[in-house]
């Protein structure tokens, strides 16, 4: 079993940054993609960003578009999601989840081990 674990969620105000981090316990990871997903409060769950094995390919919803960044780091196979310019409507909280295989995109059910998620709260 792979334990999947999300961190640096907070409270932050409108115009502010954060950046998540995902973590995972097992080698695995080094070889899947990686997503985002979030869920704001009464929504259903989202896909925000993913990133392949190598980094190489990224892809994000289009109401993150130029304002998140994906990436990890090859070694540990850790996730990261820089998000900038935040606004009320990104509060949620926000998943990570490592994917079956090297390249994965929006379909959450393109992956396989997910974490407890991690709260962000933008203030107006």
């Amino acid at each position: 079993q792979v334990r999947v674990e999300e961190s640096g969620g907070g409270l932050v105000q409108a115009g502010g940054s954060l950046r998540l981090s995902c973590t995972a316990s097992a080698r695995t990871s080094t070889n899947n993609a990686m997503g985002w997903f979030r869920r704001a409060p009464g929504k259903e769950r989202e896909f925000v960003a993913s990133i392949s094995w190598n980094g190489g390919t990224t892809s994000y919803a289009d109401s993150v578009k130029g304002r998140f960044t994906v990436s990890r780091a090859r070694a540990s196979g850790a996730s990261f999601l820089q998000m900038s310019g935040l606004k009320p409507e990104d509060t949620a909280v926000y998943y990570c989840a490592v994917a079956r295989g090297s390249y994965a995109g929006r379909d959450s059910t393109s992956y396989t081990y997910w974490g407890q998620g991690t709260q962000v709260t933008v203030s107006s």
